[in-house]
């Protein structure tokens, strides 16, 4: 049965579309495909999880982001978890790392972070996990939504509520423990309206950095742009404060707070890839041979830097995804995973494996602080040169994605075992352990992955030779997608010969 908005039987019935049950966390359209009702079974599902898999005691951290029913949405989940028999914790209004935070601090096993991150208004979500730091990947979403479809809920009651005090000054308290930087630091902080703008101002000034706020106040309109910093107009604007205020650096955040954008000192975008092997550059100097993660979109640098080769590190390529990269960091014992949409995530001694855009903030700040002599743009153009798009994302249904996604995968493996070029050139490597990633004999890549929360692909390229060569393989991505798959739409955004890119 469909269910509307302002109807009787909306309020009476639980609507909650399977959809939103995506790879590694959940996204609706509130309250188009997602009603009160519906958001108490998630709950319900989350706790008979918890039983299933043996958590005891059944102690949950919540939090929400800032969004007009974010708290709305959050109670009808906690009415849902106690009814389940869960103890939780609620820490109100946070960001994402923040509830991870609390799953450590509090003693709690489990999370539900009520969150679209950087999504449009209109949307919602959750990113849940019950083994620290670990969030859901496709085994337990999977059952997760096996169990609210067929509402195989074990409902033992005894839950119990608590609200946990001024949160936010234990999580920035614990940013913040190694002390003042001493290089004097000038940074630009921008939040779009976000929830960060409640934390990362604060924390950067605690360590001793000059902030320049940009759109910190907290407002669920977004009146400017989306709180996205993989999103170039929230670059761009961005860049032009850096340059106006004339900061050392500038630092944007998403929604939720868990990944961090850069732009250097003149202004430049820095792709979260290339931010990672500047990091990774560093922490190789204080940490002997060390092992990164790095997912499928990210730069060949890692593989490649000459500086990084020398200081024996070791790269792992992984799939994208905040919960996969998670998972893989942890696994293999890796310093810290880096991936292009920038989120990072920082294993012992940085950090506790998670990812948290104030800390990956924090870290830079630190960085620049021990490299007292160079300026950000000293240290980007360090790095050898390479010409890279913007994450890409073509409109494709949810239904049709990963379909899209296999067949491009056969394309372009009959293409290498046929010998048939690109630009001239023959497929000399291909990795499909996220959609299919291809590289040419001079080392030109690109990348096709369906999107794990929205409707939609994600395309990525990379040339070590020339921009021609980018926009090249570009161009040969967007033709192949044209051709033989209609219902591929548009981008969010498109590069074009007449742009740039960092």
């Amino acid at each position: 049965m469909s269910l509307k908005p302002n109807t009787e039987n909306y309020e009476r019935d639980r609507l909650i579309e399977e959809s939103g049950f995506r790879e590694y966390d959940a996204r609706w359209l509130f309250p188009e495909q997602l009603n009160l009702r519906g958001i108490q079974a998630l709950g319900m599902g989350i706790g008979t999880i918890m039983h299933e898999r043996g958590i005891t005691p059944p102690t949950i951290v919540v939090g929400h982001d800032y969004r007009s029913y974010s708290a709305s949405i959050k109670n009808a989940l906690i009415v849902g978890l106690m009814a389940a028999g869960c103890q939780v914790r609620d820490i109100g209004l946070a960001l994402s790392p923040v509830a991870y935070f609390a799953q450590f601090a509090l003693d709690c096993p489990a999370v539900a972070m009520v969150t679209a991150s950087h999504n449009e208004n209109g949307w919602t979500g959750v990113k849940m996990g019950i083994n620290r730091p670990l969030t859901f990947g496709p085994d337990e979403m999977s059952r997760l939504k096996e169990i609210v479809k067929t509402e195989s809920f074990d409902l033992r009651g005894g839950g119990s509520y608590e609200y946990v005090e001024d949160f936010k000054s234990r999580y920035i308290a614990d940013l913040t423990k190694d002390g003042k930087i001493s290089r004097k630091l000038k940074a630009v902080v921008a939040c779009g309206n976000g929830t960060a703008g409640a934390y990362a101002p604060e924390a950067l000034r605690a360590i001793g950095v000059e902030v320049v706020e940009m759109d910190c106040e907290l407002d669920y309109t977004f009146p400017h742009y989306n709180p996205n910093p993989e999103d170039l107009e929230m670059l761009h604007a961005l860049s032009k404060k850096v340059i106006e205020s004339g900061a050392d650096i500038g630092l944007g955040f998403d929604g939720d707070g868990d990944r961090c954008g850069v732009v250097d000192n003149t202004g430049d975008e820095i792709f979260a890839d290339k931010m990672g092997v500047i990091l990774a550059r560093d922490l190789a100097k204080q940490h002997d041979k060390p092992c990164f993660v790095v997912d499928v979109k990210s730069t060949g640098l890692y593989s490649t830097d000459p500086v990084l080769k020398e200081l024996g590190v070791k790269t792992d390529y992984w799939k994208t995804g905040h919960s996969y990269m998670k998972r893989r960091v942890n696994e293999i014992g890796a310093l810290v995973g880096f991936e292009k949409s920038g989120h990072y995530f920082f294993n012992e001694p940085l950090g506790r494996g998670y990812d948290d855009g104030v800390l990956t903030a924090v870290t830079i700040c630190r960085l620049m602080d021990r490299n007292p002599d160079k300026s950000m743009a000293d240290l980007k153009n360090d790095l050898p040169k390479t010409w890279g798009t913007p994450t890409m994302s073509p409109f494709c249904p949810d239904n049709r994605k990963y379909g899209v996604v296999e067949e491009a995968i056969a394309h372009y493996q009959k293409m290498k075992e046929t010998g048939e070029t690109i630009m001239g050139q023959k497929i000399t490597d291909l990795v499909t352990v996220n959609g299919v990633r291809f590289t040419l004999e001079d080392g030109t890549w690109g990348l096709i992955r369906a999107s794990s929360n929205k409707p939609s692909l994600v395309v990525v390229v990379e040339s070590p030779v020339s921009e021609d060569a980018m926009f090249g393989m570009f161009e040969s991505i967007d033709a192949m997608l044209t051709k033989n798959f209609p219902e591929v739409g548009e981008y969010d955004q498109k590069i074009s010969r007449k742009s740039k890119a960092a």
